[in-house]
């Protein structure tokens, strides 16, 4: 008999993949990504499945969609990159786990972002095993900080 408050095999390996650095890229949910695609219209991804350059280094576009990597200092990393886009008038929408104790989440607040809470969690990649944390969509929109109606 099993005991309920026992996770399966397959629960418990997909935490682990999640959490160590051996899987550090996810990919975004098909139908968050379309969803958020037609209100925003993106035109780059600094983040793709299989990247040929260093979404860090490079100039973003208009409407940039980032799902960045897990590791903790590389989320930091394209989040500080993302205001950076977004202080030239660009558009950039995060998909990141929602860690509302973390300095980044009190970054974004300080910064006006729009936080969208996802309910439930999510099921990256096409697992049928949702993901072990929280997510959430941030917003920082390149038309606000362009009218000024938010100043840094």
């Amino acid at each position: 008999m099993q005991d309920d408050n026992v996770e399966s095999v397959e629960v418990v390996n997909r935490k682990r993949q999640l959490f160590t650095t051996a899987a550090q890229t996810w990919k975004t949910p098909t139908k968050v990504y379309e969803d958020l695609n037609k209100e925003f219209n993106f035109d780059f991804d600094p983040c793709p499945s299989n990247p040929t350059f260093d979404g860090l280094k490079v100039d973003w576009k208009n409407s940039n969609f980032v799902n960045p990597p897990y590791k903790t200092k590389l989320q930091d990393g394209f989040v500080e990159k993302g205001i950076e886009e977004w202080k030239k008038g660009k558009t950039v929408v995060f998909l990141i786990p929602s860690r509302t104790s973390t300095k980044r989440f009190h970054r974004l607040l300080e910064l006006g972002a729009e936080f969208r809470f996802i309910k439930g969690r999510l099921c990256f990649g096409g697992s049928k095993t949702p993901a072990p944390f929280p997510s959430m969509v941030v917003v920082l929109n390149g038309e606000i900080y362009n009218d000024n109606r938010k100043t840094i």
